[in-house]
């Protein structure tokens, strides 16, 4: 595979998708630089993989300087960046109605500031090098509203557009732009979700019809691994059984 050796920054990577693509691309020797805020656990996923390269660091996306420390430390330890993965995300479930302004500004500040932090962090690295890879888990409510997801729904269409945006604005530096838009996945996403009733809805849902994290850390391997030339743009995946 064409993952080897490559230098890749990972937030999230505590947990979920970002733990098993930290573990995915581990397999095939990348140089992981991996954040997230629960430091214990990072450290714990390194130590699955001794004899790789893989340097943990706490990070909060929503604060750019920590952000920009974590690129820092890729480019300090390796010299330069191939793979920024924007992966960190919440998905609190609400209506309207309830006006829960205080998570509404939380996934503002997680979804969509903390994508655009990794990308103002990487992108003059990127450009400097004339090459790089900015990856961004999306979602499939990013492509499709439904009720009770208006506030995440706008994050993840927001991701979108964005990341469409850079593609026109730096493809011809040869950096690459992906977003990844999962489907339901059992992850350890729905604690974000502090309405009781939604919550145990959607975990009802991931045991029934859930992928697994490592089924979307596959295809984030993949969009790594495509040819130098190919920029895979956009990856949905839904289980068979999801119906939206």
């Amino acid at each position: 595979m064409n993952i080897e050796n490559k230098v890749i920054v990972i937030t999230g990577a505590s947990s979920g998708i970002g733990a098993a693509t930290t573990r995915e691309l581990a397999k095939h020797h990348a140089k992981l630089v991996i954040g997230a805020r629960r430091l214990d656990r990072l450290n714990n996923l390194k130590a699955e993989f001794p004899d790789e390269q893989i340097i943990t660091q706490s990070v909060d996306v929503t604060k750019f300087e920590e952000v920009q420390a974590l690129v820092d430390t890729a480019n300090e330890k390796f010299g330069h960046i191939d793979v920024l993965y924007n992966n960190a995300g919440i998905m609190p479930v609400n209506a309207l109605i309830n006006r829960a302004r205080d998570e509404w500004q939380q996934i503002l500040n997680v979804n969509i500031i903390g994508v655009l932090n990794g990308i103002a962090a990487v992108l003059p690295t990127m450009v400097k090098q004339k090459s790089g890879h900015i990856i961004a888990t999306d979602s499939v409510a990013g492509h499709v509203v439904v009720p009770n997801l208006a506030v995440y729904n706008g994050s993840k269409f927001a991701v979108r557009a964005i990341m469409e945006g850079l593609r026109q604005e730096q493809h011809n530096n040869n950096i690459r732009t992906t977003i990844v838009s999962p489907g339901s996945v059992s992850t350890e996403l729905y604690k974000s979700i502090k309405n009781p009733d939604n919550q145990k809805a959607e975990i009802e849902v991931e045991n029934q019809i859930g992928l697994s994290a490592e089924n979307i850390a596959k295809s984030v391997a993949f969009a790594i691994d495509s040819p130098d030339n190919m920029d895979v743009n956009e990856i949905i995946i839904r289980p068979i059984k999801q119906d939206i």
